[in-house]
């Protein structure tokens, strides 16, 4: 009950945060924008429209992930709410994860939105949506807990414009974790490319999520691969998770 509370508290107050809605107008233009770009490819345009509003709904997910969360933990601790919250029965690490949780409802909302936005443009246009559409949207909201972990991670450790920025710089580079391996010759048997390859099982790859391509065309998706992207998430969340709670543990507040 003390971990929906915060949970329930910290939803609250991201629904009142007019940044949110900002990105939301935004993501809105980029979906209904989108038939723009398709009047320049003859024959593909409700390809391009699909493709590009689950981008926007990634995108804009990644961010209202990153500009709330990483205020999550750091605002409580500099407005020093965060001493009436610890003074009551709570663990810390009960507090970490409310914080998330209420994040996690918050961008099921956004998703469900914009995925349901997204769809009634494409069906508007003349165009249909199947299954493959809806679990691209499942596997972005994943990739969105993923990203919130890291976000409310770095809440715990540093300030908020930093964090913002390793965690835009991880989502970026999540998604060409590839070209961290698939490196010329002459770099084999060199620090660099075990540097590399260290980085490569470290960093999240957040490509696993992304099925767009799929969604656009209508392809069929193994069931296989969309749970282990499921678990692949779940576990690296929690591991994030885990690690925020031991930070905040150790955090002197």
């Amino acid at each position: 009950m003390r971990i929906l509370a915060v949970a329930h508290n910290t939803f609250r107050e991201a629904v009142r945060d007019k940044v949110l809605y900002v990105l939301l107008f935004f993501a809105a233009v980029a979906i209904v924008g989108s038939k723009a770009l398709g009047w320049i490819s003859i024959g593909q345009d409700i390809k391009i429209v699909k493709d590009i509003s689950l981008a926007a709904v990634s995108l804009f997910g990644v961010l209202i992930a990153i500009f709330v969360g990483t205020n999550l933990v750091y605002k409580e601790v500099d407005k020093r709410t965060i001493y009436t919250i610890l003074c009551r029965p709570m663990w810390r690490f009960e507090f970490v994860l409310g914080k998330y949780l209420g994040l996690a409802g918050l961008l099921a909302v956004v998703t469900v939105v914009m995925t349901a936005v997204a769809a009634g443009y494409v069906i508007a246009l003349g165009g249909s949506v199947d299954a493959v559409f809806f679990w691209a949207a499942v596997l972005t909201y994943w990739q969105l807990l993923l990203v919130t972990a890291l976000a409310v991670l770095l809440s715990a450790v540093t300030s908020p414009i930093l964090g913002a920025i390793i965690a835009f710089t991880t989502y970026m580079v999540g998604h060409a974790t590839g070209i961290l391996v698939d490196l010329p010759a002459h770099f084999d048997g060199t620090w660099a490319k075990t540097i590399m390859e260290f980085a490569y099982y470290v960093l999240p790859n957040l490509s696993n999520f992304n099925i767009r391509d799929m969604a656009a065309n209508e392809m069929a998706v193994e069931p296989a691969y969309i749970a282990w992207a499921l678990i692949y998430g779940t576990v690296y969340t929690a591991i994030l998770l885990t690690v925020a709670a031991l930070a905040f543990e150790d955090k002197d507040v």
